[in-house]
């Protein structure tokens, strides 16, 4: 009896554990987002048209000489010119995964100017400094760069708050989707979740289109790849030389209408610096007529997006 009901017991302990229970059910689970995703920019005046002539900017007269007493001087005798880029737009400003290195056409633009300071290109005569789109104006308030070459469009919003130089490249906004998508242009995302970065003109573009897509605002390019990839976003819109950076590391993605916008990209610098205005746009006079700029443009744009030339600068 003592066997039995030892057994008895073992059986009990032992025996039909039944149907397993899960501790922590779950249903459908959505892939993670970006940090800081936002919507619509509570800044934006909800337009990019321009009020004044934003392109004509001040026209060198010392040419790259670097003067006693200039801007110029004092960076020479830090050193390092700092220069605020991206490190996720491939083609324009981006890390190489192999080297480590920032590479891309806005980075030999900060290459150019570092060269005319210093005589030589090399790296340790520039500090990269990664920085948001969102980030492009403060640094350049408080000084903690000399220049940002960013992909930044001149508007006369923004000539308020810095300077900018002649215009160095000139871009459009357009649309990148899945390659099975329907969109052929952005007023077929009416309702529609659409991918911009924070304080773009990009993101100003698409709060204020009649179709109203729905804005989906982020701090970098990259972060806007991943969330199409995932399907969080129908599309995202910006300038076809970001998107067909997207579309070649994602060859499953496509670009698709033709461009809605003209986006001029300028190099910025801090308000009042006129030395460094007129330093950099001599540079930049170099850089379009005896061959950096089509050197860059063959090396990182051209095999997708041809056709293209320097842009004429504009002096007041």
């Amino acid at each position: 009896m003592v066997v039995l009901a030892a057994v008895a017991m073992l059986t009990v302990a032992c025996g039909n554990a039944g149907v397993p229970t899960d501790p922590a059910p779950v249903g459908a689970v959505s892939p993670p987002q970006p940090a800081d995703v936002g919507g619509a920019d509570k800044t934006s005046s909800g337009t990019t048209v321009n009020t004044c002539n934003a392109l004509a900017s001040q026209r060198p007269t010392n040419g790259t000489s670097v003067l006693n007493g200039s801007t110029m001087e004092k960076i020479k005798e830090r050193g390092k010119l700092i220069a605020g880029v991206d490190q996720t737009t491939f083609l324009f400003g981006f890390r190489n995964p192999t080297t480590g290195t920032l590479e891309g056409f806005d980075i030999d633009m900060v290459k150019a100017v570092a060269k005319a300071i210093f005589g030589s290109d090399d790296s340790k005569y520039i500090q990269f400094k990664a920085i948001s789109s969102q980030q492009r104006v403060p640094v350049l308030q408080k000084h903690s760069v000399d220049i940002v070459v960013r992909t930044y469009s001149i508007t006369c919003d923004r000539l308020k708050d810095i300077d900018f130089s002649t215009v160095y490249y000139v871009s459009g906004q357009r649309i990148l989707v899945t390659g099975n998508s329907p969109v052929a242009k952005l007023t077929d995302l009416a309702g529609k979740r659409v991918c911009a970065t924070k304080e773009s003109t990009s993101l100003t573009k698409i709060e204020s289109d009649p179709s109203k897509p729905v804005p989906v605002s982020v701090d970098n390019w990259s972060d806007c790849l991943v969330m199409l990839q995932q399907g969080q976003v129908a599309a995202v819109s910006t300038d076809d030389v970001i998107l067909a950076g997207m579309a070649a590391q994602d060859p499953t993605l496509k670009i698709v209408g033709d461009p809605f916008t003209e986006e001029d990209y300028g190099i910025g610098i801090p308000k009042g610096e006129d030395d460094m205005v007129q330093f950099v746009n001599a540079v930049l006079e170099h850089v379009r007529s005896d061959g950096p700029w089509q050197s860059s443009y063959q090396r990182w744009i051209q095999p997708r997006l041809p056709g293209l030339s320097p842009p004429q600068a504009q002096y007041k």
